[in-house]
């Protein structure tokens, strides 16, 4: 599988601040590769850096299995900042400016407009757009040019639910294209709605790398319910791999160690007087692995 981005120690400080510390991420050819952590963690940072926006303190980084350079640059399309738009011309308008500076023709504005859902509003002024249409006409200029990879910081922050809704669907159509897409995020929900790989950050410091289907098939919880939950919940607990337990609409949720097998927790539990008539996996969500890694590393 071809590399995309590969960063090596990448390190960055401001001060006393290490806002990225000997990062070392792998984005390969047809992944949505999402960056999370919290406000603060190096997301921004990242990004601004293999865009040559920032210069690292130390560490390298390649660009399609290559040394950066011009070339590679212009097969980048990225939304970092705040859309920033002529306010009284149109979408069309705005949109030739940008093929004009990539030097790349118009014939290629309908179909990015089409892509953001902007297609009805073309000959709108961009003053006129909503926060989540300004969004979405950023990275429909990002677009031009036929980017082999998209790059997105931040892109639902600050939209409401519908505005979110959008933006999800432009990146799940543009992926479904071949278009590589970083996205950076703090929203765990959306990561994990639309990435196909995560790499999660605190202070600069890289906590995990992976697919995310790999963080959403662990499962450590399981759901019970018996005629006894107080003994239930007694027995339970004798586990050796037992870490906590919940009670929520009338059904036990136990937590353990590791993954645990339902026929041996069952065969535990039958051992012990408790009859279970019900038993089921829980899936560990990303927002779960998420808060571990942070308390972990606390």
């Amino acid at each position: 599988m071809k590399t995309v981005l590969s960063t090596s120690k990448l390190s960055k400080r401001y001060g006393k601040i290490h806002a990225v510390n000997n990062l070392s991420i792998d984005v390969n050819k047809g992944e949505v590769f999402g960056i999370l952590g919290p406000n603060g963690s190096g997301k921004t940072t990242t990004l601004n850096m293999v865009l040559d926006l920032v210069k690292p303190d130390s560490g390298t980084f390649q660009w399609f299995e290559k040394a950066p350079s011009k070339e590679s640059r212009k097969r980048i399309g990225s939304v970092i900042e705040s859309p920033n738009f002529y306010p009284y011309l149109n979408a069309v308008a705005n949109l030739k400016i940008v093929a004009d500076i990539k030097a790349t023709g118009y014939g290629e504005i309908e179909d990015v407009l089409k892509t953001a859902g902007l297609f009805e509003r073309r000959y709108s002024a961009f003053r006129t757009f909503s926060f989540g249409m300004k969004q979405r006409l950023a990275i429909a200029s990002a677009l031009l040019g036929n980017p082999d990879l998209l790059i997105l910081d931040e892109p639902t922050n600050g939209l409401d639910p519908q505005g979110i809704a959008h933006i999800r669907d432009i990146i799940t159509g543009v992926a479904s294209q071949g278009i590589t897409i970083i996205l950076a995020s703090h929203l765990l929900d959306e990561v994990q709605k639309v990435c196909s790989h995560v790499a999660v950050l605190k202070k600069g410091n890289i906590l995990f790398s992976g697919k995310v289907s790999e963080v959403l098939s662990v499962s450590d919880c399981m759901e019970m319910c018996a005629a006894n939950p107080e003994l239930l919940i007694n027995v339970i607990r004798e586990h050796p791999d037992f870490k906590t337990y919940n009670e929520t609409d009338g059904k036990v949720l136990v937590y353990f160690k590791g993954e645990p097998d339902p026929s041996d927790i069952n065969k535990f539990l039958f051992g012990k007087g408790v009859i279970l008539s019900h038993l089921s996996e829980r899936k560990r969500t990303l927002e779960q692995h998420f808060l571990e890694l942070l308390q972990e590393n606390q």
